[in-house]
C-alpha cells in the first residue's frame, strides 16, 4: 500500500486530499480543508485576500499560506488510523499567477528550517515584498501595454507565451513591482509562484516552476518550454537570475525537509514540483484526451480541456498552457464566478437551497431578461470598471435575478470557449456550485452537451495527489500511463449525468447571439445599464 498527498493552496483556503493505491485497489482516504478567513483571522483577509481601497489591487500575505501549510500538515499527522510511513510522495496545486518575492536570506533560511520553531517565525524576514499580487489583481494595464508593444502586440505575446499580456499574469505584475519599487525589486533574489513557494517550503530549498504553471506568466516560450529571453527583457532588468528553473510537472524537487519529518513524524517522502490549480484540476477531473472539457465553478469560473497542439486564441480571451500530461490545455477564465452568485443570493436573502428553487421556478431563457454580472472587474471580457448590467430585468425580482446570473455565466463560457476549436463531447463539472444540479441543468442546456458531476469536491487537490503518484512511479522506474493514473479516481459520479433538454437548447440558441451583442456593447460603454 502507498499513500500520496495532494494539497491545493487556493484563493480562500488550503485543501488536502490523501489517496491510497494498493495494486488495483484505489480510494480517497480523506480530504481536509482550512479556510483563511475563519482559521487564520489574524491576517485580516476577506475571501482570502487583503482589503484594498483600490478594487483593481488584490493581494494576499504569503506568510498566511505558509502558516496554513504547517497547520494542515499538523492536523493530518494527528489523523487516527493513517500509517504515514506509507507516504510515498506529496505534490500540490497553487492558485495560478500569484507571485512571492524573496530576498537573499531565503535560501539559507529554507535549508535550515528548525523543527523546534513555527514555520512563519523563521520566515518573517525573508520577504522582499510583504504581500503577493494574485490572479484577481487587475492593476497592471500600463505594464501589459508596454510588454505587448515590445513583443509585437497581443498576438505576438500569445504566439510566444500562449496568452496575450494579462493584468493578472506574473510578468506584468513583476514589471509593475520593478517600476514602482525599484529598491524592493533590487533586494529580490528569487521570485516564486504560489506553487513553487509552497513546494519550496516542503522541500526546504528553492523549487522549480513546472511548465504548466510557468506558462501562466507571459514569460515562458510555450513551444520550447523554456524562459523566453525577449519576454524577460520586456518585463524587468536581470529577471532571468531571479526566476527558478523550469521543469516538467513530474520533477522531484527533493525529499520532505527535516522540518516536516521531525516536527510531525512524517517520512522523507518525495516532494514533486507543484503546478497551477488549473493544470492540476485537469488531471483531477480525468481530462486526458481532447473532446472532454471541465467547467470549474469556484471563486472564478473556468472552462478548460486538453489540446493536442498549442492553438492560441485569435481574440485574446483564451489561454494555452502546458499540461501535466506533456501536451497542452486550453482555458478561459471568468473572474465573476462564485462571488457573483453569492452576491445575488445574499442580495435577495436566499440560501443555496432557495437559490436552486429559484432556478427551477423560472423558465429557461428567463423571458428575455438578461444580466451581465460584473460585480468585480472582469477579465473575460476585459472590464476594468465593474458594474452589473441588467436588460429587461427588475433588480427586485429574486428568481429572475438568480436565473439571470447563472444563464449569463453559461452563455459567456460558450461564447469565450469557441476559440479552442474542440468538439465538446462531455462536460465534467467541479467546484462548489457543481453540487447544484439546477445550475448544471442550465449548463447542459446552454452547451447542448451532457454534464457529469464529480465526487471529489476539490479536483485540484486530487489532481495534485495523482501527479504525485505519476511522478513517484516514474522515479521508481515503474511508469504508469495517464489512463492508469486517473483510473478509479477521476471518474464521474455514477448516475450523475445531466442531459440537455431539447426545448431549452433551442431557446438558448438565439440568446447566445443576443448575449454576444450586449456584451460587446457593454464593454464599449462605461455606464452600467439598469444597475
Amino acid at each position: 500500500m502507498s499513500l500520496y498527498l495532494g494539497l491545493d493552496s487556493s484563493t480562500q483556503g488550503l485543501t488536502a486530499t490523501l489517496i491510497e493505491v494498493d495494486g488495483p485497489h484505489r480510494r480517497i482516504v480523506l480530504t481536509r480543508a482550512l479556510r483563511y478567513d475563519e482559521d487564520l483571522p489574524a491576517y485580516g483577509t476577506r475571501h482570502g485576500v487583503l482589503p484594498s481601497a483600490d478594487p483593481a489591487v488584490v493581494h494576499a500575505p504569503p506568510l498566511m499560506w505558509a502558516e496554513a501549510l504547517e497547520r494542515i500538515m499538523a492536523s493530518l499527522a494527528r489523523e487516527p488510523g493513517i500509517d504515514w510511513r506509507q507516504l510515498r510522495a506529496v505534490s500540490g496545486s497553487g492558485q495560478q499567477h500569484g507571485s512571492v518575492y524573496l530576498n537573499a536570506r531565503a535560501r539559507a533560511r529554507l535549508e535550515a528550517l528548525s523543527p523546534d520553531r513555527p514555520l512563519t517565525a523563521q520566515l518573517e524576514d525573508v520577504l522582499s515584498r510583504k504581500t503577493a499580487p494574485i490572479w484577481m489583481d487587475s492593476s497592471t494595464t500600463p505594464q501589459c501595454a508596454a510588454i505587448e508593444q515590445a513583443l509585437g502586440g497581443p498576438a505576438g505575446v500569445a504566439r510566444l507565451t500562449g496568452s496575450r499580456a494579462y493584468e493578472r499574469f506574473t510578468g506584468p505584475q513583476i514589471r509593475k513591482f520593478a517600476e514602482e519599487d525599484p529598491g524592493g525589486y533590487s533586494a529580490t533574489e528569487r521570485i516564486h509562484l504560489v506553487s513553487s513557494w509552497m513546494a519550496s517550503l516542503l522541500a526546504g530549498r528553492h523549487a522549480a516552476i513546472d511548465h504548466g504553471d510557468g506558462s501562466g506568466m507571459n514569460l515562458m516560450d510555450l513551444a520550447r518550454k523554456e524562459w523566453a529571453q525577449t519576454a524577460l527583457e520586456a518585463t524587468a532588468p536581470a529577471l532571468a537570475s531571479r526566476l527558478p528553473a523550469l521543469a516538467p510537472s513530474w520533477t522531484i524537487v527533493g525529499p520532505l525537509a527535516p522540518f516536516w519529518c521531525r516536527r510531525f513524524g512524517l517520512p522523507p517522502a518525495r516532494v514533486v514540483a507543484w503546478s497551477g490549480d488549473n493544470p492540476c484540476s485537469m488531471v483531477g477531473t480525468g481530462l486526458i484526451r481532447e473532446g472532454l472539457v471541465a467547467i470549474s465553478l469556484g471563486t472564478s469560473d473556468t472552462i478548460f480541456g486538453p489540446m493536442r497542439s498549442a492553438r492560441p486564441s485569435d481574440d485574446g480571451t483564451g489561454h494555452v498552457f502546458a499540461s501535466p500530461t506533456g501536451t497542452y490545455m486550453g482555458m478561459t477564465v471568468f473572474k465573476n464566478g462564485s462571488l457573483a452568485r453569492e452576491r445575488v443570493r445574499d442580495e435577495h436573502g436566499l440560501d443555496w437551497s432557495g437559490f436552486g428553487d429559484a432556478l427551477r421556478r423560472t423558465p429557461a431563457g428567463n423571458g428575455g431578461a438578461m444580466m451581465l454580472p460584473w460585480f468585480d472587474p472582469e477579465i473575460t471580457p476585459l472590464v476594468l470598471a465593474p458594474g452589473v448590467r441588467r436588460f429587461d430585468l427588475d433588480p427586485r425580482d429574486a428568481p429572475a435575478n438568480v436565473r439571470a446570473v447563472v444563464e449569463a455565466q453559461m452563455l459567456a463560457m460558450v461564447r469565450h470557449s469557441r476559440w479552442m476549436n474542440v468538439g465538446i463531447q462531455s462536460i465534467y463539472a467541479t467546484g462548489g456550485a457543481a453540487t447544484n444540479r439546477d445550475v448544471l441543468q442550465v449548463m447542459a442546456d446552454v452547451f447542448d452537451a451532457a454534464v457529469y458531476q464529480f465526487a471529489a469536491a476539490n479536483s485540484a487537490a486530487l489532481g495534485a495527489a495523482l501527479r504525485a503518484l505519476h511522478a513517484d512511479a516514474l522515479a521508481s522506474r515503474t511508469p504508469m500511463s495517464w489512463e492508469e493514473v486517473v483510473a478509479g479516481f477521476a471518474e464521474p459520479v455514477a448516475d450523475s449525468r445531466v442531459s440537455p433538454i431539447r426545448e431549452h437548447v433551442e431557446r438558448y440558441r438565439p440568446l447566445l447571439e443576443l448575449y454576444a451583442q450586449r456584451e460587446r456593447q457593454a464593454v464599449q460603454s462605461p455606464t452600467p445599464a439598469n444597475p
